[in-house]
Parts: structure tokens; C-alpha cells; sequence
């Protein structure tokens, strides 16, 4: 080891570098820290978790985390030293501005990436081949949420957003969706994200009597939305979009929480599949608890499906695990259910289902 050191530092490389080649680098791509800090930490739990005792291609799976702050700019900057750093391919992220921040990076790399929180429709509608997702798009999202408002029986609409690329893009698919199922649009407006108080958007969005609310920006947001509605003692339903399942939100809102809706991928104790079973159980044993947010899940799926694709192609280079991925990966076991992809990178299949917050927890409707 000695030698192999002084080897290493004659040649200008520390020797932990030298000893990367024993190893298969896959960056993870986190907010780690900022509003959405509680997703990003998760998603590490998580991939790293399933990376534990890994192999692709005879070598360990090394695990490359880089924090994009949940921002456009430090995301660029945070995909910059991924692709410095010998990746094959990058997990991440969660956000689909903060996503789009870094496409052109990995691509010009030539660094596979799969995304696991970013559904707005154009991040596939590029035509960049090495960039996929395991979350489905906002269009499926916006026909699982239409479908649900029809359900409830809501006749007057409001839609809240964000100006996000998600949000935005959500909330103009459920308005169209809407519309065409005849139901009026009463308020279609946005919130300025991470304010402190709401009350002059709920005062508008109270006065148009609407029969429920749809948000479709993020949890902190829709945690303070519940809070202070409950506040003003307006009981309309809120929905969310999948952007608003996770736990911070209740501890948000506390008890004006209950009865929340949103739409989301499942989580996996919703799940009967022997993968996902395998996956809860170890997660208890090391962490204590279930996983809290479905993202985190989703990046696990993301770190399954790159080296399943590396297996497949019998390589590591991005265009072959690529084309492997779109042409020859069909139904994969994934923690959150089966996985295939399009030619976009797209995943394809039912994914979505609603939950509703009782006794504060998301509980799954049937």
C-alpha cells in the first residue's frame, strides 16, 4: 500500500484516486441543503443504502454526492464538478427548473442522467439522449389530478401555482384538463414561493367561492397554505400535486393538515412487490423508520435502473447503457412499481396514485 501511495503521488494523483478505477463512480445529485434540504438528505439515505455491497462490471458501486442547493445556479455549478469527477452517469434531481439547469452539462459530458423529481413536460421534449427519469411527466400527473377533482364532484375550480417550471406547467395541463371535462376555472394565479404569510392569496382565492383548491407548487408552500386557511376558518379541500407528499408538509400545517389530497407516485409500504418489501426492511433496520418522502424512493430507483442498464449493455459508456435502457429494459421491478422507458426517456405506465392526509399520515386511497 506504501508503494502503491508513492507511486500515485509521483504521478501527480492522491492515492485514493488511484484506487478509483476499482470502482464505478455514479454521482448523486441533491438539494442537501435550502427549502427542500429534507428530500435531498433522503435521497442520499437512500442511494446510498442500495449501493452498499453493489456491483456493476465486476467493480463496487461508488456513490459521488454533489448538493445543488435546490437552485438553478448552484445546480449547474454542483453538475460541473460531477463531471469533473469520473462519473458514469448521475442520479438527480428533485425540481425540474433545477434539473433543466444541468441537462446540457451531463449531455455535453456525455454522462447518463436520470432524474427522480422533475416531471415537466419539456425536459424530454429536447431530444437529448442521455437524459431519463424515473418520475412520469406532468400531463400524466395533470390527467391523474383531472380525474381526481371529477371524483370529488367539484364544479368550481381554483388553481394555484408557483411560476415554477413544475408547477406552472402542472397547473396548465389540469386547467386545459379541466376545462375540456366542462368543469370553471375560478382563479388560475401564483404565489411567490418561501413568504411567510399567504392570507392576501387565500383572501383571493376565497373569493371565488371555489369547491376545491388546487395546488400545484411544492410542501413548504402547501404546509403554510393549510396552516393559515385553517386560520381564516376556510374549510375547502386542497389537492396537491406530487410535490406536496411528504412529511414536512404536516409539520407545517400540524393539524389543519387533515384531509389534504395529493397525487403522487406510491410509496413503497403501498407497494406488494417483493423488491419493495426487501428495500422497506432494510431501510428500517439501518435508519429506524420508513422512508417519509416517495423522491428519495425514486433516486433509489433511479441508482437500480443505471446499473441494471450497465449490466444489460455489458458497459458503462452512457450512448450503450442508453440505448440499452430505451430498447431492452421492459418492466423492471422498481421499488415505486415497473419501469420502462420511451424513446424520449420517458417512463412509461400507470404510475400515479392519491392520498390523502389521515390522522397525520398520507394514506393511500383506494
Amino acid at each position: 500500500m506504501k508503494k502503491l501511495a508513492a507511486l500515485a503521488l509521483a504521478l501527480g494523483f492522491s492515492c485514493t484516486a488511484a484506487l478509483a478505477a476499482d470502482t464505478v463512480k455514479i454521482g448523486l445529485m441533491a438539494p442537501m441543503t435550502g427549502s427542500w434540504a429534507s428530500e435531498g438528505q433522503e435521497m442520499e439515505r437512500v442511494v446510498k443504502l442500495l449501493a452498499e455491497g453493489a456491483t456493476v462490471l465486476g467493480k463496487k458501486v461508488e456513490i459521488v454526492v454533489e448538493d445543488d442547493g435546490g437552485d438553478p445556479r448552484t445546480a449547474s455549478l454542483a453538475a460541473q464538478r460531477l463531471a469533473t469527477k469520473g462519473v458514469t452517469a448521475v442520479v438527480g434531481t428533485y425540481g425540474s427548473a433545477v434539473t433543466e439547469a444541468t441537462q446540457t452539462i451531463y449531455d455535453e459530458g456525455r454522462i447518463l442522467q436520470i432524474a427522480n423529481g422533475s416531471t415537466a413536460i419539456r425536459l424530454t421534449e429536447k431530444g437529448l439522449r442521455l437524459f431519463f427519469r424515473t418520475c412520469p411527466r406532468d400531463d400524466e400527473q395533470g390527467r391523474v389530478a383531472v380525474d381526481t377533482i371529477v371524483k370529488l364532484k367539484a364544479k368550481n375550480v381554483a388553481i394555484l401555482h408557483d411560476n415554477s417550471a413544475y408547477a406552472k406547467g402542472l397547473a396548465d395541463e389540469a386547467k386545459a384538463g379541466l376545462e375540456k371535462k366542462g368543469v370553471k376555472i375560478a382563479f388560475f394565479d401564483a404565489l411567490t414561493p418561501k413568504e411567510n404569510d399567504y392570507t392576501a392569496i387565500l383572501t383571493k382565492l376565497k373569493a371565488a367561492k371555489p369547491d376545491l383548491v388546487f395546488f400545484t407548487g411544492y410542501y413548504p408552500e402547501a404546509g403554510l397554505l393549510m396552516k393559515q386557511k385553517a386560520e381564516m376558518k376556510w374549510n375547502v379541500p386542497f389537492l396537491g400535486g406530487d410535490a406536496t407528499n411528504n412529511p414536512d408538509l404536516l409539520k407545517i400545517a400540524g393539524k389543519a393538515g387533515e384531509g389534504f389530497y395529493c397525487v403522487s407516485p406510491p410509496l413503497p409500504q403501498d407497494l406488494d412487490t417483493k423488491e419493495a418489501k426487501a428495500f422497506l426492511a432494510a431501510y428500517k433496520k439501518k435508519y429506524g423508520s420508513a422512508p417519509s418522502s416517495i423522491y428519495g424512493v425514486l433516486a433509489g430507483d433511479g441508482l437500480r435502473v443505471v446499473v441494471a442498464g450497465m449490466q444489460g449493455a455489458k458497459s458503462a459508456d452512457a450512448e450503450k447503457v442508453a440505448a440499452f435502457l430505451k430498447a431492452n429494459l421492459k418492466n423492471f421491478p422498481g421499488l415505486t412499481g415497473k419501469i420502462s422507458f420511451n424513446d424520449k426517456g420517458d417512463r412509461v405506465g400507470e404510475v400515479y396514485r392519491v392520498y390523502k392526509v389521515t390522522k397525520g399520515q398520507f394514506a393511500l386511497q383506494k
